[in-house]
């Protein structure tokens, strides 16, 4: 199963190379040539499918597009965040935890659109919606997986831009696509089953 899942999420990224390259308006920012994208993909949609199961291999491909795409145009698309949700509802309903993965969409979606409401230029409404995503899928592991994998995203985007200030590649009020740190928290506490 994991083989098979490792062969799809190559195939997928390939589609999200392409995907990528539709929203990018500027010159691309990963070579053509090397196949980083679809390793990338294929190797989380292999891990989630090992660590959690079917269900879960969803949410890794399509968190896996709107990572690479939010970090090439800073935008994470309505097209691909918005019919997330039915996937994922689909995806987690036979594990039996659908409704505990609604709550956590839920309550994940209120805590980041209070973030972007108290400070709108720092966070993307974008951030909110994909949000959602996040705690349906951590949270139907449970409120400590929703709690690590909110903490983790926050952690880690907070480490880029300590990086980015000590590097001297920015300052305080330099932006970046918050999305694939989100994305990394979650999958981070997924696979390492928090």
């Amino acid at each position: 199963m994991v083989a098979l899942m490792a062969l799809a999420g190559l195939i997928c990224g390939r589609y999200t190379r392409a995907l990528a390259d539709s929203y990018d308006e500027g010159p691309a920012r990963l070579p053509g040539g090397f196949p980083a994208v679809e390793l990338v993909t294929a190797a989380v949609a292999a891990l989630v499918a090992w660590r959690l199961g079917l269900p879960y291999v969803p949410f890794a491909l399509i968190g896996t597009a709107l990572a690479v795409v939010d970090w090439r145009t800073s935008l994470l698309p309505d097209a691909i965040t918005l019919p997330a949700y039915p996937i994922m509802a689909l995806a987690l309903a036979p594990t039996g935890e659908l409704p505990r993965a609604l709550a956590g969409g839920a309550a994940l979606t209120a805590v980041y659109a209070v973030l972007w409401f108290v400070r709108p230029e720092a966070m993307g409404l974008g951030d909110v919606k994909l949000a959602g995503l996040i705690g349906m899928a951590a949270g139907a592991l449970g409120w400590q997986a929703w709690v690590v994998a909110a903490f983790c995203g926050q952690l880690l985007g907070a480490l880029y831009g300590v990086a980015i200030l000590v590097t001297r590649r920015g300052n305080r009020h330099t932006q970046f696509p918050f999305g694939p740190f989100m994305l990394l928290g979650a999958f981070t506490t997924l696979c390492l089953g928090w």
